[in-house]
C-alpha cells in the first residue's frame, strides 16, 4: 500500500472511530477533597445500592487504606464483598473471577477503589456482570447490548482519568494483548477524588501517573479533535500538573498538592474521552503490552520525544500551553514558547526522577513495536502522522 493510500485508510478510520467517541459523553457526580470516599459511600446508600462489589488489590487491603470506605458503606445500610485480585494490566481471567464474585454475592453495583487497572477491572465487571458474560466478549465498542450495573470510582493514583473515561484497557491471558472495551455505561455514576488516599502512595507512582495526566492533556489539546470543553480541561490540567507534581513527589503528605493531582487527572481523563489521545499512547501501550513497562511511565519516557516531532505542526497550540502555564508571554513566537515548553517537559521529568532509557526494550523487538505503535497511532488525530524512522528512532533512543 503506497503512503498516499495508507493515509486516505488511516483517515477514514479515524473517521468512524470518531463517529462513535465524539459524541458528547455523561460526566460523573464528582466528590472532591479530603474525606470525599467516605461521601461517596454514603451518596452509594442514598442512591439504592443495597450489596456492592468493591473491587481493589490486595496491597491496599492489607495497607487498611479500604478500611474507613468500607465502615462508611456498612454505616449507609450497604453490604460489602470484596473482589481484591486485581493485578497491573488486568487480564480477562481476573476479571472473569471478578464477575463470578459478583454474581456469587448477588450483588447490585460496582465500586473501583484503586489504580488504574483496578477501575478498568471494575469497569469490565460491571459490564459483564450486567450482560453475564466473560471480559472477552465485552471488548470492543459497545459490543453488550445492557449497560454496566451502577458503577462508582475511588481512584487512588492522580493519572489514569479513568473514573472519567468509557474507556477501559484490558490483557489476553496468553498474548498479553491489550483489547480496549468501549461503552458509555463504563463512565461511573459517581466518583470521590480523595487525597487522604493518596497521600502514602511513593514518590516514583506519583511522578508516573502524574506525566501519564500530563500526556492526556497535552495530548488532547495538540489533537484535531479537540473541543471548547476538552480545550479548558487539557489547559487547566498542565497548569495543575506543572504547579503541583514536584511537590507531590516531594512531600506526600501535602494534600494540597495531592488534590491538585487528582483534579488534574480527572480533567485530563474528561479531555481525551472526546480529544482523545496520540502517537505518545501508541508507542506506550505496545512497551506495557510487550515488557510490562507501566503506563505512565512509558508515557513519561516517551512524551518529550514525540513533542520534539510535533513541534512544527503543532507550534500554535504547544505555544498555547506554555502561555496558559506562566512560560511566557502572548506576543513571544509560537516557535519559541514551544520549545519553552518541550523544555519544561524534559526538566520536569528529570526533576521527578523519570528515566531517560529502559533496559527492557531489545533490539530484536524494535520493528515489531514500529508496526503495531503506528497502526495502533493511525486511529488518533495527532497533529500529523510520524513515519516508522521516526517510531524507530524514538525506540532506539529510550533503549539506550
Amino acid at each position: 500500500m503506497t503512503a498516499i493510500y495508507k493515509r486516505a485508510f488511516y483517515r477514514l478510520r479515524q473517521g468512524l472511530m470518531g463517529s462513535f467517541i465524539t459524541k458528547p459523553q455523561p460526566k460523573p457526580l464528582v466528590f472532591l477533597g479530603a474525606g470525599s470516599a467516605i461521601q461517596l459511600s454514603q451518596a452509594i446508600g442514598q442512591f439504592g445500592m443495597r450489596k456492592i462489589l468493591v473491587v481493589t488489590d490486595k496491597p491496599l487491603r492489607e495497607l487498611g487504606i479500604l478500611d474507613p470506605t468500607l465502615a462508611a458503606l456498612h454505616s449507609a445500610g450497604v453490604e460489602t464483598a470484596v473482589f481484591d485480585g486485581v493485578l497491573p494490566d488486568p487480564t480477562e481471567a481476573v476479571v472473569d473471577q471478578g464477575i463470578d464474585c459478583f454474581q456469587r454475592e448477588r450483588c447490585d453495583s460496582v465500586l473501583a477503589f484503586g489504580g488504574g487497572s483496578s477501575i478498568d477491572a471494575a469497569k469490565v465487571i460491571a459490564l459483564g456482570s450486567a450482560n453475564n458474560c466473560k471480559a472477552a466478549a465485552c471488548i470492543g465498542a459497545k459490543k453488550c447490548k445492557r449497560p454496566a450495573v451502577p458503577f462508582f470510582a475511588v481512584p487512588t493514583t492522580a493519572g489514569t482519568g479513568s473514573e472519567a473515561t468509557f474507556i477501559a484497557v484490558i490483557s489476553n491471558n496468553d498474548t498479553h494483548e491489550k483489547g480496549p472495551v468501549i461503552d458509555p455505561s463504563l463512565i461511573p455514576k459517581a466518583a470521590a477524588l480523595d487525597p487522604e488516599v493518596m497521600r502514602g502512595l511513593p514518590a516514583a507512582i506519583t511522578a508516573a501517573t502524574g506525566m501519564d495526566a500530563l500526556t492526556h492533556a497535552i495530548e488532547s489539546y495538540i489533537g484535531r479533535w479537540e473541543t471548547e470543553d476538552t480545550n479548558y480541561y487539557g489547559l487547566a490540567a498542565c497548569r495543575l500538573i506543572f504547579d503541583n507534581l514536584a511537590e507531590a513527589c516531594r512531600n506526600g503528605s501535602n494534600l494540597q498538592a495531592r488534590e491538585a493531582m487528582a483534579l488534574a487527572s480527572h480533567y485530563g481523563g474528561l479531555a481525551i474521552t472526546n480529544a482523545l489521545v496520540g502517537y505518545v499512547h501508541a508507542i506506550s501501550h505496545n512497551l506495557g503490552a510487550k515488557y510490562g513497562i507501566p503506563h505512565g511511565l512509558g508515557n513519561a519516557m516517551v512524551l518529550p520525544h514525540v513533542l520534539e516531532l510535533m513541534k512544527d505542526d503543532a507550534a500554535a497550540k504547544l505555544a498555547d500551553i506554555a502561555v496558559y502555564c506562566g512560560m511566557g508571554k502572548r506576543s513571544d513566537p509560537d516557535a519559541t514558547l514551544a520549545r519553552t515548553l518541550i523544555d519544561r517537559v524534559w526538566e520536569l521529568n528529570e526533576e521527578i526522577g523519570i528515566p531517560l532509557t529502559s533496559e527492557a526494550i531489545r533490539e530484536e523487538d524494535i520493528e515489531a513495536l514500529v508496526s503495531a505503535a503506528i497502526a495502533e497511532g493511525a486511529n488518533y488525530p495527532s497533529p500529523r502522522f510520524i513515519s516508522e524512522e521516526e517510531c524507530r528512532g524514538i525506540l532506539r533512543t529510550i533503549r539506550g
